[in-house]
């Protein structure tokens, strides 16, 4: 069985105390390994040594050490050492095979037991007078330990278990004990309170928002089965058309929108004529003129930002600031001729706020963004673009949906309403504002790598 982070831990701590390089030992024992000669290597016995280890590495180690794959260990060890033997620093050169090996096994069990939380559903078992409730889930990683004092927090006044194929924990309203793991034909199967739980999911259920890809990435299939609102999920995405069209017939609260301005032919030309007339919403009354997108009519990339900034505003053309200026010099980097992309953005009117003679961002809202959205979707509908880069959460989300999240999902390839190969990005406006040189220059660097990305794609095509 493998050992837990507090057995690892002292272990750790043992052979750093003794000298032991990484390589010597083997972590699926947490031995020294056998010499050539069959017997353990040997080093100099320099028991006392003692190290300060930095707060930083012992939560970072903490997680990965929750981590399925059996290396994590040793990568774990690999650290620790470099940290103690001459490399203090070395967690905040994020680019540092280590330690990008390190952070990315972090993320995918921080991420896992984001979905622990989120999809864990108690069935209520009653035992004589006493009511118990009991979930079974199968998470990715060995994060049951992990997760446990988090529901010990949420649901403090009520006796539970949560069952995993790997390890079980139950809690008596005192104190948490851990136990081994249950199959899924031990658990419960249903109880009365699902069908309460399942009017509830109907009734918050937005159609407007459905984007079956993203939905299956954020809530995967397998966990379908101990989720009973699961069952529910083919009906609604069959009836989501239906209620998407009444939506918007009684519009949502919307009295006017771009879609009162879209034009029967929708070619660029038509749409940029009639985007400057637009008033669906409040924004274009302050803003000296709509910025709408601009480019190649053939463009086989386009990029979406958020919204145009004051030069941007004064121009009448997006992306010609201090940003759009870091865009193009990052797409001529990645061999990308700005003249041949098609530039845009999610809202077309500059969101202020005027401080003296200073006309300062202010991002836009979701009514400024669901108002604006047609122009958008009427733009990608004609382009068809084989490669579309995302620029900023404002973006990302309009495009992939309000629960997209950069942090998690940034450079990866999606297959959105609109473009099978979208990515999403940093908006470079971000990246100037970055907290230090070193940060900056790592988000130019993946901003790069995410425009090589893109232009591959379009290659490809």
């Amino acid at each position: 069985m493998r050992m837990r982070f507090e057995e690892w831990r002292a272990v750790a701590r043992d052979h750093l105390r003794q000298e032991h390089p990484p390589e010597l030992i083997d972590w699926t024992t947490g031995k020294l390994k056998p010499s050539l000669f069959g017997q353990p290597s040997e080093q100099a016995d320099t028991a006392g040594s003692a190290y300060s280890v930095p707060k930083q590495f012992l939560e970072l180690a903490r997680v990965v050490g929750c981590h399925r794959d059996a290396s994590a260990y040793a990568l774990l060890y690999r650290v620790l050492w470099r940290i103690t033997h001459g490399e203090p620093a070395l967690l905040e050169f994020e680019s540092d095979p280590d330690v990008l090996q390190t952070r990315q096994l972090q993320k995918a069990v921080r991420r896992d037991a984001h979905k622990m939380k989120a999809f864990v559903r108690f069935r209520k078992v009653v035992n004589g007078e006493q009511d118990t409730f009991i979930a079974w889930h199968r998470p990715d990683h060995l994060i049951v330990q992990l997760v446990a004092p988090f529901f010990s927090r949420r649901f403090p006044a009520m006796d539970w278990a949560i069952l995993t194929p790997d390890e079980s924990v139950f809690w008596d309203q005192s104190k948490l004990t851990y136990g081994p793991g249950v199959p899924a034909e031990q658990a419960p199967q249903e109880d009365g309170l699902e069908e309460l739980w399942k009017s509830y999911y109907r009734s918050t259920f937005n159609p407007a928002r459905v984007n079956v890809a993203l939905m299956k990435q954020e809530m995967p299939v397998r966990h379908w089965p101990t989720l009973p609102e699961a069952e529910l999920i083919p009906e609604l995405l069959a009836e989501a058309e239906a209620r998407v069209k009444d939506m918007v017939a009684r519009q949502e609260g919307l009295r006017k929108s771009a879609a009162d301005f879209l034009p029967e032919v929708r070619t660029l030309q038509n749409l940029r004529a009639q985007a400057a007339v637009c008033t669906g919403c409040e924004l274009h009354g302050p803003a000296t003129q709509t910025v709408f997108g601009t480019g190649s009519e053939h463009a086989r990339l386009a990029f979406v930002g958020e919204q145009p900034g004051d030069e941007e505003d004064l121009a009448g053309e997006p992306f010609v600031g201090p940003a759009g200026r870091l865009l193009r010099e990052m797409m001529q980097q990645a061999n990308v001729d700005p003249s041949e992309v098609y530039l845009t953005n999610t809202v077309k009117h500059f969101k202020y706020v005027q401080t003296g003679p200073r006309r300062l961002h202010k991002k836009p809202g979701s009514r400024e963004i669901t108002a604006c959205k047609p122009w958008l979707e009427a733009e990608l509908q004609y382009l068809k673009p084989a490669g579309l880069l995302l620029l900023g959460v404002t973006s990302a989300q309009a495009v992939l949906g309000r629960d997209f999240r950069l942090s998690d999902q940034r450079g990866k390839v999606i297959e959105s309403r609109w473009c099978r190969h979208t990515i999403a990005t940093w908006h470079p406006a971000a990246i100037l504002r970055a907290p230090t040189p070193a940060r900056q220059k790592e988000m130019q660097l993946q901003l790069l790598e995410d425009i090589g990305r893109g232009a591959a794609v379009d290659m490809q095509k």
